[in-house]
C-alpha cells in the first residue's frame, strides 16, 4: 500500500475533530471506513498515530509530529491545484541573446497591460535552448534549428543576418558585406548558443580559422578587440550595440528562423496566452 492524499485528509480530520465519529461526519464517510483508513495509515508509517485508550481521542507524540507534516503536504497539494495561484506564478521566458528583437518591448508592454495577474519574466540564459531543456524556464525564444527531446517549437518569423566587424577596421567602411568578405580573416563562433558555424559558408569558401567563445558578451569583446568578425541576426545590432563593433547587412547569408518553444510537459496556465500574443505581434499585429 502507498499513502494517498485521502489517508492524510482522513487523519487530519480525526486530529482536528478529536473524534472518529465527528471526522466521519465531516468527510461524509462511515465510521468504520474512517477507522480502516486510519489503521491502514498507521500500518504504512509503522507507528501508532492516535491514542484510543482514553475516553477522549488524542494524538500520540508521533501523531503530533505527523500531523504537522501531513498538514504541510496537503496544503502544498491544494496550493498547486489552485488555478488562481498558478496563474500568479511568473511565466518565465528564456532567450539566449536577442529575445524577440524589435517585438520584445511590445510583447512585455502588452503582457503587463493584458495579464497583470501573471508577471512575465524575461531571462537571458546562454544555452542552446535558453534554459528550456533544463527546466529553468516555461518557454523560450530560440534561433536556428534546435533538436532536443520533449520540445515543441513554432516558427514565428525569419530574421536577416548581419555581419559584426571591428569598428576601426577596413570592413566597417563598407555599406554591406558578403560571406566571402568575412572568410578572409578569423570568424568568431559562439559554440554554446550561437547559430553561426563554418557550415554557413559554401564548401571551398569557408573561413581559414575560427575563434570560439561561449556567450554574447565575450563575442562582442573579441570582435571589438580585432580578433575576428562575426555573424549574427539583425536584432543583435539593435539590442547589443557596442562602441567597438559595427554591424553591416549580409544579404548573401540565409535568414534565421526565430522559434517559440516549450516543453511537452509545460503546464503553466498562461502559456497559451503567451503563444497567442507572440504570434500576433510577430505576424503583423500591433
Amino acid at each position: 500500500m502507498s499513502i494517498e492524499l485521502r489517508h492524510l485528509r482522513c487523519f487530519l480530520a480525526i486530529a482536528e475533530e478529536s473524534s472518529v465519529t465527528r471526522a466521519a461526519h465531516r468527510l461524509g464517510l462511515t465510521q468504520p471506513a474512517v477507522s480502516r483508513t486510519l489503521a491502514a495509515l498507521e500500518r504504512q508509517v509503522g507507528t501508532r498515530l492516535v491514542d484510543r485508550s482514553t475516553h477522549h481521542l488524542e494524538l500520540t507524540a508521533e501523531g503530533r509530529v505527523f500531523r504537522d507534516k501531513a498538514a504541510a503536504a496537503v496544503a502544498a497539494f491544494d496550493d498547486a491545484m489552485d488555478p488562481t495561484r498558478l496563474r500568479r506564478r511568473p511565466l518565465r521566458l528564456g532567450h539566449a541573446w536577442s529575445a524577440l528583437g524589435p517585438h520584445t518591448t511590445p510583447l512585455l508592454r502588452r503582457w503587463e497591460r493584458e495579464h497583470p495577474e501573471t508577471p512575465l519574466e524575461l531571462l537571458r540564459i546562454d544555452d542552446r535552448t535558453a534554459g528550456l531543456a533544463r527546466g529553468e524556464v516555461d518557454a523560450a525564444v530560440l534561433r536556428g534549428s534546435v533538436e532536443a527531446p520533449g520540445l515543441v517549437t513554432e516558427l514565428l518569423f525569419m530574421e536577416d543576418r548581419v555581419a559584426a566587424v571591428t569598428s576601426d577596421g577596413p570592413l566597417a567602411a563598407r555599406a554591406r558585406l558578403t560571406l566571402a568578405d568575412l572568410a578572409s580573416g578569423p570568424v568568431l563562433v559562439n559554440e554554446v548558443s550561437g547559430v553561426t558555424t563554418p557550415a554557413l559558408w559554401p564548401a571551398g569558401g569557408r573561413p581559414a580559422s575560427t575563434v570560439t567563445v561561449t556567450n554574447t558578451d565575450d563575442w562582442l569583446t573579441a570582435i571589438a578587440a580585432g580578433r575576428g568578425a562575426g555573424v549574427s541576426v539583425a536584432s543583435t545590432a539593435e539590442l547589443h550595440p557596442h562602441p567597438g563593433v559595427t554591424y553591416r547587412p549580409l544579404p548573401d547569408a540565409p535568414p534565421v528562423p526565430v522559434l517559440l518553444a516549450h516543453r511537452t510537459t509545460t503546464a503553466h496556465p498562461a502559456l497559451r496566452d503567451l503563444l497567442a500574443l507572440a504570434r500576433e505581434l510577430t505576424r503583423g499585429g500591433s
